[in-house]
């Protein structure tokens, strides 16, 4: 599934293509791709045919596109509605928003959803949301005042009057760590309260997103803990140091390009990334630990695995209060 470095990359690589672009017109290939769309808000093609894409916004694993003409207001949709609009991208387990020429072949069985854009500068353009595996889709939401009053999540433009707000289809998500507004100290408190392991807390996007099961491995692998350790038992200088390195493994695959096992994850051109090359846990079960040379082991955990190194990354009992 991609994770947060996948997704910004795409994000980065769709925004200055398709920022300013009108919707031209839509196809919608396969129904299925519009899982997330609530039919009672509108017809999916006639909400966004015609709207002018303002940017291209990520929180998490999650892509939005805000539109509207102006205050909101959604070309064709009847209604007088200041509330913004955004169009709400989740890639699923296999995903992708792909940027084509106008005359590009259609024959890609996989193709779920086509936006024909109209661009000021760069003129016609199309972005073709290709799913094999059609976990993935697209919807047209409501937008909501972000919480905490910040800009709702990473975007190359916040000055739009969009930017604070979020689609309520992600305004449960939490900030992810490479979000300007996200808060440590919040995350350090909810970690004191946690008595479950912390790759578990890790992987909980109500605490926070966008980290995955690789870059989870990677992250403990990084500072030498268990996943099963418990997050309350963690010092704070050892949250401190688990962030950090947290940000150091997503900054560095978002550098590489992301991480490709095989043709699904791509960005908007169809390469690949090439963190897999950089892993030092996740994958590797039986090859050696970079660190200390221990063949790195595999473990169930939560439906899917688990690597580690079984003498790095030992876990660890809290040591019961001695009597005075």
């Amino acid at each position: 599934m991609p994770e947060l470095p996948e997704v910004e990359v795409v994000r980065a690589g769709l925004a200055p293509a398709v920022t300013g672009a009108r919707i031209a017109a839509v196809d919608v290939l396969d129904e299925r791709a519009l899982t997330r769309h609530d039919a009672a808000s509108g017809d999916f093609e006639r909400l966004t045919t015609g709207a002018v894409i303002r940017a291209v916004v990520r929180r998490g694993k999650f892509l939005w596109l805000p539109i509207g003409e102006v205050a909101g207001r959604i070309p064709g949709d009847g209604r007088n509605d200041s509330r913004p609009r955004a169009i709400v991208g989740h890639l699923g387990m296999s995903g992708q928003m792909l940027l084509r020429t106008p005359d590009h072949p259609g024959d890609d069985r996989h193709a779920r959803i086509r936006l024909h854009l109209e661009h000021p500068a760069h003129g016609e353009l199309r972005v073709d949301f290709v799913d094999q595996r059609t976990f993935g889709s697209l919807a047209v939401d409501r937008m909501v005042a972000t919480a905490d009053g910040e800009v709702a999540g990473f975007s190359a433009d916040v000055t739009g009057e969009w930017a604070r707000s979020v689609p309520t289809q992600v305004s449960h998500i939490a900030r992810d760590p490479l979000d300007p507004a996200f808060d440590d100290d919040l995350l350090f408190e909810r970690m004191s309260r946690r008595a479950s392991g912390v790759k578990r807390m890790l992987l909980d996007q109500g605490v926070v997103s966008g980290i995955g099961n690789i870059y989870a491995d990677e992250s403990l692998w990084a500072v030498g803990l268990h996943g099963e350790q418990p997050a309350s038992s963690l010092s704070r200088p050892r949250r401190v140091e688990l962030l950090r390195a947290v940000r150091d493994v997503l900054g560095k695959a978002l550098v590489e390009g992301g991480t490709s096992f095989d043709a699904q994850y791509v960005n908007v051109n169809g390469q690949s990334g090439y963190f897999a090359h950089s892993l030092n846990a996740y994958g590797r079960a039986g090859e050696p630990c970079p660190r200390c040379g221990t063949p790195i082991v595999r473990e169930a955990f939560m439906n899917r695995s688990s690597h580690r190194c079984p003498r790095c990354q030992r876990l660890r009992r809290r040591r019961a209060a001695t009597a005075r």
